[in-house]
């Protein structure tokens, strides 16, 4: 209930916002969503371990977190967009630095420019998750560097070595490790896998300034010097002038990145430090071990494909080092392009990052990047054509998400707008059921209301959303309608509007109900159980265990389960084939005033829905063997008395008597007759 306030909340947002800066209006989505987030981790934090509240709130606590930073990005991008609008760009001036290139580079370079744009957004996600990293660095905090190891040493060199078995350095310079192939005492490598996590993990959210000062207050000043080396040479003097000013960078740059790719390189390093300078060189096969989400991968690509076009860029402008050549070709001379990110993500051997490239908001966020309105809209649209409900904040999301485009003017394809919009309104329609149940005296407002709602449910087939409508409306409303109507002291019928949608209502749940069972039957109809087979020469355990395996195999059980649920299934489609006083669907009372729009839904439904159940009933039938049953259906679709077959289009007509046929064949493969009775001598 904590998050319901976002749907108000947002709508009120786009009210005061959409006419005049769309960009404060993304702003205020995003910390709409920041402030429901922390509101729901904290409840996260208080509830018990194991409670399915939790669960659920977890649930929701991520969606809003994955909306939340796309909100980032699109504003971020699009800020991008109507500044480079703006810019008129000067001629381009000789360039004399690294720097100087690297910035004229970012102002005309629209692919660098978003790209950078990208890594900062993934850097900003990591960052939150860490949250106040100074809050806890005294933690890691060393007097001494490695000072577990100089104590020991210490202690050998006072005792005789007669009695210590475990070689270690023998020196403590920040190379003796690797020099003489020695270990560090085990609570000095542990302190030291843990502060290069912490190290990658402050990298990886953009934090060099805190890494580097990280590295100072545990003695490793010759690590944060390491970080420095990445920073682009200036010099201000170099045009003469007046006074001196500061140079600024590494001259020495190159022969820097050059020994970073060989540290990232080196197998004897902890894969945290390998992935430190292989993000610090662009070095990407040593950098994705390490990346273990979606974010982290995606930050690993798009940091690589910036540092490799700006090292191009600086090439081609006759800055470029002798060093960098060492470096390997592919570095230097991948053609990098925004869709080669993502066609590279798609063959990680990472199942969890391959799943995540799925997920509903990580789609959003790659066509956002990419810039492909048309794909992300092509998306929305088979989201909205499937049978599962999305969830009703991702809902809520994709239809700001199109009024900010509209409000832009992007040519976008109306018929999904429309989709996507009327979809998000039946949506709050069922949260106005939420409301009217609370009061009994809305109940048959209620009703009709759900009614309305399920029919455009059944009409795209997403009845697991129908069955959510119809499980929001109480059991009692058809008997608190009639008890209401009492009370006012009426000797005269229902109304026809309220009768009418009483029935309609107990249409929708036949229908569901049948639905239902006929997928019980199917799952369990494809889940026979599989009879043990004996291991050849077995030996006596394999001969118990397979003695206990066939005491557990019930083929019977199986068997008489599936004709109970055959039965089941049997009994609740024909309650929608043969619904009582006119058929499903159909309106009793008529004496009452014309609704065109729901005369014409609930005839469509007729039409799609009950050939859809004659052919389930015909699926359930002819795999469970009883063909002479499905015969006898089609003197049921035939019948005068029902008028079934008027429901029927031509082509599902000649399907149903194909059908037919198979059966009628099968029965005279048994000895019977076609219509699966004995044959008379």
């Amino acid at each position: 209930m904590t998050s319901l306030s976002l749907f108000p909340d947002f709508l009120q947002s786009y009210l005061r916002h959409a006419s005049t800066d769309v960009f404060d209006l993304l702003e205020e989505y995003e910390a709409l969503c920041q402030d429901k987030v922390s509101m729901l981790q904290k409840m996260v934090l208080r509830s018990a371990p194991g409670q399915q509240k939790s669960s659920k709130t977890v649930s929701i606590t991520w969606l809003l977190q994955q909306e939340m930073v796309t909100w980032r990005l699109i504003t971020s991008l699009y800020r991008s967009t109507a500044y480079e609008l703006m810019v008129v760009f000067s001629l381009e001036m000789p360039t004399e630095s690294e720097k100087a290139v690297m910035e004229q580079f970012f102002q005309k370079g629209n692919v660098v420019r978003q790209s950078q744009l990208v890594v900062d957004w993934l850097e900003s996600i990591a960052k939150d998750e860490i949250g106040d990293f100074s809050d806890n660095i005294e933690y890691y905090a060393k007097s001494v560097y490695w000072e577990n190891t100089l104590h020991t040493l210490k202690l050998r060199r006072n005792q005789s070595s007669g009695g210590f078995s475990r070689p270690l350095v023998t020196e403590l310079d920040p190379d003796a490790p690797i020099r003489q192939k020695r270990p560090l005492a085990d609570l000095d490598r542990e302190d030291d896998t843990r502060l290069l996590k912490n190290l990658f993990n402050l990298i990886r959210a953009g934090m060099t300034d805190e890494a580097q000062r990280l590295c100072k207050r545990c003695g490793q000043a010759w690590r944060a010097a390491t970080l420095e080396g990445w920073k682009l040479y200036h010099d201000p003097n170099i045009n003469g002038g007046g006074e001196l000013q500061a140079v600024e960078g590494n001259p020495h740059r190159s022969v820097w990145k050059v020994c970073c790719w060989r540290m990232a390189e080196e197998e004897q390093f902890n894969k945290y430090e390998r992935a430190i300078y292989a993000a610090l060189s662009g070095n990407l096969k040593q950098l994705l071990p390490v990346c273990e989400s979606w974010e982290d991968t995606v930050w690993a690509y798009f940091r690589v494909m910036v540092d490799t076009l700006v090292e191009q860029e600086i090439c081609s402008s006759g800055l470029g080092s002798e060093e960098l050549e060492e470096l390997p070709r592919e570095f230097l001379e991948t053609n990098w392009t925004l869709e080669k990110v993502f066609e590279e993500l798609q063959a990680t051997e990472s199942k969890r990052v391959l799943d995540a490239t799925k997920e509903h908001y990580h789609l959003i966020q790659k066509l956002v990047i990419l810039g492909d309105l048309d794909g992300l809209l092509e998306e929305f649209s088979d989201w909205l054509g499937r049978s599962t409900a999305l969830p009703a904040h991702l809902l809520r999301f994709m239809s700001h998400l199109v009024l900010f485009y509209r409000s832009l003017g992007m040519q976008l394809k109306e018929e999904v707008c429309v989709d996507v919009l009327k979809a998000y309104i039946s949506l709050l329609k069922i949260d106005v059921i939420d409301w009217l149940v609370f009061d009994p005296a809305q109940r048959a407002e209620a009703l009709k209301q759900s009614n309305a709602i399920m029919r455009k449910f059944l009409a795209s087939k997403k009845h697991d959303a129908a069955k959510m409508v119809f499980a929001k409306v109480p059991e009692d409303s058809m008997r608190e309608i009639y008890r209401q109507w009492e009370e006012q002291g009426m000797d005269t019928p229902l109304p026809a509007e309220e009768e009418n949608a009483i029935r309609e209502h107990l249409c929708i749940r036949a229908y569901l109900e049948a639905h239902e069972a006929f997928n019980e039957w199917f799952k369990h109809m494809n889940c026979p159980p599989v009879k043990p087979t004996a291991p050849a020469q077995a030996k006596f355990t394999e001969k118990v265990a397979h003695e206990m395996k066939e005491a557990e195999y019930k083929y019977e059980n199986w068997q008489g389960r599936l004709g109970a649920l055959t039965e089941d299934v049997k009994e609740r489609i024909y309650n929608v084939l043969l619904f009582v006083d006119g058929g499903w669907m159909v309106d009793v009372r008529e004496d009452t005033e014309e609704d065109s729009e729901r005369a014409h839904q609930m005839t469509l439904l007729r039409r799609l829905c009950l050939p859809m159940m004659s052919f389930l009933l015909l699926t359930v039938l002819q795999r469970t063997e009883r063909h002479q049953e499905s015969l006898r259906l089609a003197d049921i679709i035939a019948s005068d008395q029902h008028r079934l077959y008027e429901v029927f289009s031509k082509d599902e007509l000649q399907k149903f008597l194909q059908k037919m046929r198979e059966s009628s064949l099968l029965l005279l493969d048994k000895g019977l007759d076609p219509l699966g009775y004995e044959i008379q001598p």
